[in-house]
């Protein structure tokens, strides 16, 4: 009886949680998996690995950002070297302005979706990439560091 109350609870605390990520336009159920599992970026990212990326303020960005850094804030550069062509997605743990950019220009995102409630996850987005390296830029970060994940959308 006791164990059934104690499991009862946690559905309970969870849910409110869960449903609350479940507003995204997509799941981002295996990104929060890779978010909660982050390691320090050493190197280049690997597709659908958990980073935890140190923020620079103000760190000078190799491309132009979409949106200029706002005085306080911090950011960060990742390197996703040999990608195949295809549609990628860049989840982040913080609210954050995510730009990527191939051949020295920035690729303009297809889609995003974000959810300031949502724990571990605040947004993700949706770019059409070609083969070969992108650069991610993340900026508009407070904090020392962000949490985020590159994957290959089906």
């Amino acid at each position: 009886m006791r164990r059934s109350a104690l499991v009862v609870g946690f559905w309970l605390a969870a849910s409110p949680a869960l449903a609350d990520c479940d507003s995204f336009k997509w799941s981002v159920a295996k990104d929060r998996e890779a978010l909660a599992a982050a390691k320090p970026l050493t190197g280049d990212a690997a597709l659908g690995e958990g980073y935890e990326v140190a923020l620079t303020p103000g760190l000078a960005l190799p491309v132009k950002p979409e949106r200029e850094p706002k005085p306080g804030t911090a950011a960060a550069v990742v390197v996703a070297p040999k990608l195949e062509a295809g549609l990628y997605q860049v989840t982040v743990s913080e609210e954050a302005w995510i730009d990527v950019a191939q051949g020295g220009a920035l690729v303009k995102s297809n889609d995003f979706s974000g959810n300031k409630d949502c724990p571990g996850v605040r947004k993700s987005v949706r770019f059409p990439l070609g083969a070969g390296t992108a650069i991610l830029e993340i900026n508009n970060a407070s904090g020392a560091s962000i949490r985020l994940v590159i994957e290959r959308t089906p």
